[in-house]
C-alpha cells in the first residue's frame, strides 16, 4: 500500500501554467532601487573623494608651476648639486635629500621594533583594562605636537644620547657610517662633535611615528583568524609559537604598510628636525657627527629670507619631497588594503 501511494505521488503531473495563469503572476523581478538616503550618501562620498584628489592634484600643479623657473635654470643638476645658493645660480638638493633619507631610515630602525613589539603586546598579551589603557596611551602619544618632541630632543635626549653615540663611535668606528673624524681623518672624541646629528634627529622622529605604525600593525594582527589561533594552541603550540605561525604571517601586509606609512611621515617631519640638527649643505656620511639637513627643514629655514627665485628653488625642493612622499603613501595604502582584505603580501 505505501508503494502505491509513493508511485501515485511520483507520477503526479506538474501544474500547467496555461491552465493556471496566476502562476505567471507570482514570478517577480527583483530590481534594486536605492533609497534617497543611499543616493545622498553615495553622492557625498564621491564628492569627498573627488575633492580630495582635486586638492592633491592642485598642490602638485601649484608646486610645479612655482618651481618651473628654478628647474629651468638648474635642470637635472638640481638632484646632484650639494650647494644651496640660488642667488649665484648654483643650487641643488643632493645634500638635503641625502639628509632627509638618512634621518628617515634611522627613524625606521628605531620605530619599527618598538611599534611591532607594542602592537603584539596590545593584540596578543594585554587583556581587558590594560589593553584599553595601552591603546589610549598610544593614541595620546600620536597627539603630542612636533614642537614638544623637538624641545624634548634638544634639552633632554641629546645630552643622554651623546655618551651612547661616543661609545658607538669608539667601538664601531671601523664602520664608515659610525666613524666620527675631522677633515684629516683623526677621530673626534669631544662631546660637541656628537651634538645636532642625524642620529639624534632620527631617534626623535622615530618616536614620533611609533603610534602610526603601531595602530596599523595592531589592526592587522587583530584580524588573524581565531580558528587558526585555536588550532595552533590545540597542536601544543606556545603563545609565541602561535604568533610566529599565525599572527605574523597574516599581518605581514600590515607590518609592511605601517612601516611605509611611518616612513612617509618621517620624510616630511619639519619642526622637530629643524630644532635639533645643525644645517649643512654637504653630504655627511658620518651619522653620529654634528651636521645634517632635510628638505622640510631647509624650506622652514630659508622661506622667510629668500628672493623670488629663491622661493622658486624652495618650491622645487618641496615638489621633489611631495612626489617622494606621494609614492610611498600610495604604495603603503595599497599594501594595507590588501592586508585588511585578508590577502597576503608577498
Amino acid at each position: 500500500m505505501p508503494r502505491t501511494i509513493n508511485a501515485s505521488l511520483s507520477t503526479r503531473p506538474a501544474p500547467d501554467t496555461e491552465a493556471f495563469p496566476f502562476e505567471k503572476e507570482r514570478r517577480r523581478t527583483l530590481v534594486s532601487r536605492p533609497s534617497v538616503s543611499d543616493s545622498v550618501f553615495r553622492s557625498v562620498a564621491f564628492a569627498a573623494g573627488g575633492i580630495t584628489v582635486a586638492i592633491m592634484l592642485a598642490v602638485g600643479v601649484f608646486l610645479s608651476i612655482r618651481a618651473s623657473d628654478a628647474l629651468g635654470v638648474a635642470g637635472f643638476s638640481f638632484l646632484t648639486e650639494q650647494e644651496w645658493s640660488p642667488e649665484s645660480q648654483s643650487f641643488g638638493i643632493a645634500s638635503v635629500l641625502f639628509g632627509t633619507i638618512t634621518i628617515a631610515l634611522i627613524a625606521m630602525c628605531v620605530a619599527v621594533p618598538l611599534a611591532l613589539g607594542t602592537a603584539l603586546l596590545i593584540s596578543e598579551v594585554a587583556q581587558g583594562r590594560l589593553r584599553s589603557t595601552l591603546v589610549t596611551l598610544v593614541d595620546l602619544m600620536a597627539a603630542v605636537p612636533s614642537v614638544v618632541f623637538g624641545l624634548w630632543g634638544v634639552f633632554f635626549l641629546q645630552a643622554n644620547v651623546i655618551p651612547v653615540a661616543s661609545w658607538i663611535s669608539t667601538y664601531f668606528g671601523w664602520i664608515p657610517f659610525f666613524r666620527v673624524s675631522d677633515a684629516s681623518g683623526d677621530a673626534l672624541t669631544d662631546a660637541s662633535a656628537f651634538t645636532s646629528s642625524a642620529f639624534i634627529a632620527g631617534i626623535v622622529v622615530g618616536l614620533m611615528v611609533v603610534p602610526t605604525q603601531t595602530s596599523v600593525m595592531r589592526e592587522a594582527f587583530s584580524q588573524a583568524p581565531i580558528g587558526e589561533r585555536e588550532a595552533a594552541f590545540a597542536l601544543g603550540s606556545t603563545r609565541w609559537g602561535m604568533i610566529q605561525a599565525v599572527v605574523l604571517p597574516f599581518g605581514r601586509g600590515g607590518i609592511i604598510g605601517g612601516t611605509m606609512l611611518g616612513l612617509g611621515r618621517a620624510l616630511g617631519e619639519t619642526i622637530a628636525v629643524y630644532m635639533i640638527i645643525s644645517p649643512i649643505f654637504t653630504i655627511n656620511w658620518q651619522l653620529l657627527k654634528t651636521g645634517s639637513n632635510s628638505v622640510s627643514a631647509l624650506i622652514a629655514l630659508r622661506y622667510g629670507e629668500s628672493s623670488a627665485f629663491g622661493l622658486s628653488a624652495l618650491m622645487a625642493a618641496g615638489l621633489v619631497l611631495f612626489l617622494l612622499t606621494l609614492v610611498i603613501n600610495f604604495t603603503a595604502s595599497s599594501i594595507v588594503a590588501r592586508s585588511r582584505s585578508g590577502a597576503e603580501s608577498d
